[in-house]
């Protein structure tokens, strides 16, 4: 009896657990749909041991999704590797693992109906795989519209632009976005004389070659960035989002949720600023006395000190970050304050009703993961595209505070304790609140039968259901 084989996707994931984490919620919503079967292989080149955290990803990878981990690239050619900046080595590793993801497509290709090579956002030299082996190339963009939009018009920002973008004078207004300061676009625009720069530029500069981009983000969020996007006409744009981590089953008993459970009902703020973002030590004592100071309850993921800030993107440091803490901090905010080494499970704590608020760096996972919960937040931008983010949430969706910075780059105790107590119990906290609320009733919707984002997926999995039939049967 003859059978059709199910629709295959291959997804390569770049280095970074805020690659990961949407890419493998965009694999599972696929795998969820029920007119179409589709089959998926996340496809992870790599740069190294993996963290804790990356381990415990591939652990949760649910059955029906296959992975691939391509060995560790060699970057002994790169001198200072250390100090090369990350979208320099992401773009790098997808180059040097070309051959191995030429290797596993030629051997998906041999057993399953293969309709789509899918990228994230840096991956768009593997184009070059997909073309030579006639597979259809796709963008999933896991963060928002009003960066993709700036991916694709940076080629002609970059023929118009004769100064550094942070020295420019008058705000950048990329179609139907809020205009925003050069200073404020994502960090390897920042030096145009540094590879990471010309390395952005080249993947960007791909991504009209794709048949369609995929992006994280919802119609509510961001109308009129994704209006002008789709008035381009090609690629085709698809709003999924907002596609977020489910809540773990294995973390029901973890010392963080215990303390969560004792707290009264929106009483906590969350404070992790993801699996990449580190504080200088200065910084760090401040925030620490700044949270002590505000006399709020909060939940703090910490790491040890680091002069970079996003010092823990490619893994955490073997010291113990509670060493760093001002003498008998632990002890004075026993009760109230609850500080957890590296990693918590984020979206756990964030679905918690005695979560209440969040200090976040305003990386994309962790602002959607707070939009579907409808938690307001305290943004603190450290690297990427985190503070075209803040500017977004604080000026346009206005659904989040931010600290001032003093003159010497540092965020003072007081601002930290003035703004932890504005947005617990003060006015603007409330402001922001409601807002959050409205959005989380926006994002539920659009999620639902019918809605936007799944009428969006669900055109995308028609597409691709059809494609490569000819040779699609088994017997």
């Amino acid at each position: 009896m003859e059978q059709e084989k199910a629709a295959h996707v291959a997804l390569l994931v770049t280095p970074g657990m805020g690659h990961l984490i949407p890419v493998l919620e965009f694999a599972k919503r696929l795998n969820q749909i029920e007119i179409h079967k589709f089959t998926c292989t996340l496809i992870i080149p790599t740069r190294g041991p993996f963290s804790k955290a990356e381990k415990l990803f591939l652990e949760s990878i649910p059955n029906g999704i296959d992975f691939i981990t391509f060995p560790p690239v060699n970057f002994d050619d790169l001198e200072g590797v250390e100090g090369v900046r990350a979208e320099t080595r992401i773009v790098l590793t997808v180059r040097r693992s070309l051959p191995a993801l030429r290797e596993a497509m030629r051997s998906l290709m041999g057993t399953k109906r293969l309709v789509a090579l899918v990228v994230d956002l840096f991956g768009t030299d593997a184009f070059d795989v997909a073309m030579e082996l006639n597979i259809s190339p796709y963008i999933f963009y896991p963060t928002n519209a009003m960066n993709l939009s700036l991916f694709i018009h940076m080629q002609e920002l970059d023929q118009k632009m004769s100064c550094e973008y942070r020295e420019s004078t008058t705000p950048i207004e990329l179609p139907g976005c809020f205009p925003i300061h050069g200073r404020d676009l994502l960090d390897p625009l920042q030096d145009r004389k540094n590879d990471a720069y010309k390395w952005t530029l080249h993947v960007a500069s791909k991504y009209k070659l794709a048949e369609g981009i995929m992006v994280n983000t919802f119609q509510d969020l961001e109308p009129g960035a994704l209006k002008a996007l789709q008035e381009l006409g090609h690629p085709p744009i698809y709003p999924i989002g907002p596609l977020t981590q489910n809540v773990s089953k294995l973390s029901d008993n973890c010392e963080c949720i215990n303390f969560l459970n004792e707290q009264p009902l929106g009483s906590v703020l969350y404070v992790s600023f993801g699996s990449g973002g580190t504080l200088s030590y200065d910084q760090m004592i401040e925030l620490a006395m700044g949270l002590e100071l505000s006399e709020q309850r909060f939940l703090w993921v910490i790491r040890s000190p680091n002069t970079v800030a996003n010092g823990t993107y490619f893994g955490l440091e073997n010291k113990d970050p509670k060493a760093s803490l001002p003498k008998g901090f632990l002890d004075r905010v026993k009760g109230r304050g609850f500080v957890v080494s590296d990693w918590a499970p984020q979206a756990q704590i964030l679905s918690h009703g005695s979560t209440g608020g969040f200090l976040t760096h305003c990386g994309w996972n962790s602002t959607l993961e707070s939009v579907v919960n409808g938690i307001p937040m305290i943004v603190w931008p450290l690297y990427a595209e985190q503070r075209s983010n803040a500017v977004m949430l604080t000026q346009d969706l206005k659904v989040a505070l931010r600290p001032k910075v003093s003159k010497d780059g540092l965020v003072k105790t007081i601002e930290i304790a003035n703004i932890v107590k504005d947005l617990m119990e003060g006015e603007s906290g409330k402001q922001v609140r409601y807002r959050m609320r409205d959005f989380k009733v926006a994002a539920d919707r659009v999620l639902s039968p019918g809605g936007t984002s799944t009428k969006a997926l669900a055109d995308l999995a028609t597409l691709w259901s059809s494609k490569n039939k000819c040779n699609d049967l088994v017997i």
